[in-house]
């Protein structure tokens, strides 16, 4: 346990002096919460609909630090240990491949909860935000779409050969991801063939969740979500610790 902590803390410190997690995990949800609140106010979501634009959105804004955290920066740290080697001589030593991944998870955990913290106080102070759905319930899925899609970034982690491979699969993931899974463009006003090839994504069934938790919808609108998110979580995990690379 000790040795887990002084890798969190050591990973932490690193990730805060790289700043890139911080601009695209933690600024940029921010930034696209106060955008779509100076854009879209109050105006509801639809004719007759009990809820606006902006509270329809706020689930999806606060995935996107999740998107940034676990598919482009989780991954992309244990491929470039890989690379230069770091990975090699963490072999010889009591550390796991379940511990690196893992204390991975935890720092990229901690910055997507921050992020989510500085989104709702935004929302909340310049726009009034309220979350009319259960908020234990909230974070019950953000805890789920977390570990679901910071499982494909373990996956990528685990298995990437080469940094350049690991570059690849990330650019491949996490941009069409965040541009049509609803994140940054509303999902409702896709097209019905764009809304099908989003439904593919990982990320669109986790904004469903988190769509349906704040806004309060039945949990049977967001079973399917649900279930696609758990047995993500177990694949990918059970994957990236079976076939992960030292080297």
């Amino acid at each position: 346990m000790r040795a887990f902590s002084t890798m969190v803390k050591t990973e932490l410190k690193l990730s805060l002096r790289g700043m890139d997690m911080v601009i695209f995990a933690i600024a940029m949800p921010v930034v696209v919460a106060i955008i779509l609140g100076i854009i879209l106010g109050n105006k509801l979501a639809f004719e007759g609909a009990g809820y606006t634009f902006f509270e329809q959105s706020f689930g999806a804004v606060a995935s996107i630090g999740i998107c940034a955290a676990g598919v482009m920066g989780l991954p992309l740290v244990v491929a470039d240990y890989r690379h230069k080697k770091i990975l090699k001589r963490c072999k010889v030593t009591p550390v796991s491949p379940t511990m690196i991944l893992l204390a991975q998870v935890v720092v990229n955990m901690i910055q997507s909860i921050v992020s989510l913290i500085l989104v709702y106080a935004v929302s909340a102070v310049f726009f009034g935000y309220r979350m009319s759905g259960s908020v234990i319930g909230f974070l019950g899925a953000y805890l789920l779409v977390m570990l679901s899609i910071y499982s494909i970034g373990m996956m990528v982690a685990g298995v990437a050969p080469n940094i350049k491979m690991a570059n690849i699969l990330c650019v491949i993931l996490y941009f069409p991801m965040l541009i049509f899974s609803g994140a940054t463009l509303p999902y409702e006003i896709m097209p019905m063939p764009l809304q099908k090839f989003a439904d593919v994504m990982p990320l669109t069934q986790g904004i469903k969740l988190l769509k349906g938790t704040s806004l309060g919808m039945p949990i049977e609108n967001v079973f399917i979500p649900i279930v696609v998110m758990c047995i993500l979580a177990v694949l990918c995990m059970g994957i990236s610790v079976r076939y992960f690379r030292w080297e």
